[in-house]
């Protein structure tokens, strides 16, 4: 089948079989291996990227559901060189270990300070929860988070100023 779709930001159109995920798609036809793909059965959220700005498990999703929408991937938070907040922040509280899981987190996390800027802990706790890190604890996952919200607090305000 024919699959036309927006994909950070470009239109993209491919031959496709009918099964086949959006994440084999996108990492498979369009070389964006930032999505990983861990578990096949949506459980570890390594895979999340936005379709039409809202968090999917792409392993979850097959690639025709995304005929004349819009995806995002993790290629896509930074603006050129300049890193979005949500990897600054991972930088900075060592939010990642193995980064298995971080471009899930980071996606997950991306969409929940557009829609909560200024998050809990526990907010961050919850928006997270569909998501498996072995390795950091979680902690750590959380301060980057914070950190970002935090930063771009301070960024708007400098900015209002």
């Amino acid at each position: 089948m024919r699959l036309t779709t927006t994909v950070n930001g470009e239109e993209v159109t491919r031959e496709v079989e009918g099964r086949l995920l959006l994440v084999h798609f996108l990492r498979d036809h369009l070389g964006l291996t930032g999505t990983h793909w861990g578990c096949d059965t949506s459980n570890c959220g390594t895979c999340v990227v936005w379709m039409d700005g809202e968090p999917v498990k792409s392993c979850t999703v097959l690639a025709a559901m995304a005929g004349g929408r819009e995806v995002r991937t993790v290629e896509d938070l930074a603006d050129g060189d300049r890193l979005d907040p949500v990897q600054q922040g991972f930088m900075e509280c060592h939010g990642l270990q193995c980064g298995f899981c971080t471009p899930g987190m980071m996606m997950t996390a991306r969409a929940l300070l557009d829609r909560n800027p200024d998050p809990s802990e526990g907010e961050v706790r919850e928006a997270i929860s569909g998501q498996i890190c072995r390795c950091t604890g979680y902690s750590t996952i959380v301060r980057s988070v914070r950190w970002a919200a935090e930063h771009e607090c301070a960024e708007r305000e400098e900015a209002s100023s």
